[in-house]
């Protein structure tokens, strides 16, 4: 297990999950540990105080915990608060009990929900002003999830024209059976999409008449709302959100650590108040891949995933990881026919990257630590 000593973190990336089909991961767990429950309840009461005040509905996280309850769609706040809870306490948890401070880090971000997280820890603006848009905008977008579909929309030969990709989701979405964008720009070759009605349909229809290598659509199980997309403005949520970002009251002028917003893909939050970026937080798409690359570039020796189960930032560094591996192991086979390298090499949508951009190289010797599977294996006896 990797010791998260003051000099790691300061060549550390902070890096905070968002909201998923589940959202308990391992905060069971963790609430049953003795040196590590009052700060955990801590956390879970004051995210269930802001989380009624939203809804009205009386709201106990401590026993939906503690009963590995996980909230529905129709809980959405509530599993909204979860993560919120889990994620600040998991910080929490990690100073108070081990001592370790992660203002120093090289720098933070977060995958939607988390980006608001890493706002609150960097010490910018208070938890609750943070957790107030999207609970109390909770309702309004669960109640658009049942008209959506998520899919993946991706090419295994090269990458994507991202352009391209927005401008025939508005045209599909101009015709006016439904809206249909780009919620994340997961890597190069890969975004993934929600629409309403038959728009994913409609989607990957004119995907195939494109010209260039193929382009495939594949629907994701499950109901999403349409956070960062336009699609929310149905309800004019971003709208609403800006009415209470613009009351928000900034606590520092400087983030401790640095936050790269994954709205922009950039180092944001340092030259304004901030609230302009976070107003486009609920309906732009999250770039993801920018800010992998921007962690690659700053020689970030770990990055350390905050929240409960982690998922779409380790998955995206593996696969990157994994693709770097396979591609530099076909350049070194020029011994080898031609035919075996293309076999190993199914990433070429990578290959035109590798030298523009030779930071993607690290990625294999980059640690990740999973906080939540940390602080359990060092937890005190």
């Amino acid at each position: 297990m990797i010791a998260l000593t003051e000099p790691r973190i300061a060549s550390s990336a902070l890096a905070f999950r968002g909201y998923n089909q589940t959202n308990l991961g391992r905060t069971p767990e963790l609430l049953e540990i003795p040196a590590y429950r009052a700060t955990m309840e801590r956390r879970l009461l004051e995210a269930a105080d802001l989380c009624e005040q939203a809804t009205g509905r009386p709201t106990d996280l401590v026993a939906r915990v503690t009963d590995r309850a996980e909230p529905g769609l129709e809980r959405y706040a509530e599993a909204i608060a979860i993560v919120f809870a889990a994620e600040m306490a998991q910080v929490d948890l990690l100073r108070e009990v081990h001592g370790v401070e992660v203002g120093g880090a090289k720098m933070a971000y977060g995958y939607s929900l988390g980006e608001l997280v890493a706002v609150a820890v960097s010490g910018l603006y208070p938890i609750e002003q943070m957790m107030r848009p999207p609970l109390e905008l909770a309702t309004d977008c669960a109640s658009m999830a049942s008209e959506c579909t998520m899919a993946v929309l991706f090419s295994r030969s090269e990458s994507l024209n991202e352009a391209r990709i927005h401008r025939l989701c508005e045209e599909i979405t101009a015709a006016g059976e439904g809206a249909v964008a780009v919620s994340a720009v997961l890597s190069p070759n890969t975004l993934l999409v929600l629409g309403e009605g038959e728009t994913i349909r409609r989607l990957k229809s004119e995907c195939k008449t494109l010209e260039g290598p193929a382009i495939h659509v594949r629907n994701n199980d499950g109901l999403w709302p349409p956070l960062h997309t336009p699609l929310v403005r149905r309800l004019h949520v971003p709208d609403r959100a800006a009415l209470m970002i613009r009351e928000s009251t900034r606590l520092s002028e400087t983030p401790r650590p640095p936050i790269w917003s994954l709205v922009t893909g950039r180092r944001e939050y340092e030259e304004d108040s901030g609230r302009e970026v976070l107003r486009r937080w609920v309906d732009s798409p999250q770039r993801l891949w920018d800010v992998v690359e921007a962690t690659l570039a700053a020689d970030v020796r770990t990055v350390i995933h905050i929240g409960p189960e982690p998922n779409v930032i380790p998955a995206t560094f593996t696969r990157l990881a994994d693709n770097v591996v396979k591609q530099t192991l076909a350049w070194s086979l020029s011994g080898v026919g031609m035919r075996t390298v293309q076999q190993m090499a199914h990433s070429s949508w990578l290959t035109p990257l590798l030298p523009r951009s030779g930071c993607l190289l690290r990625a294999p010797r980059v640690e990740h630590v999973v906080l939540e599977d940390w602080l359990l294996e060092n937890a005190p006896a």
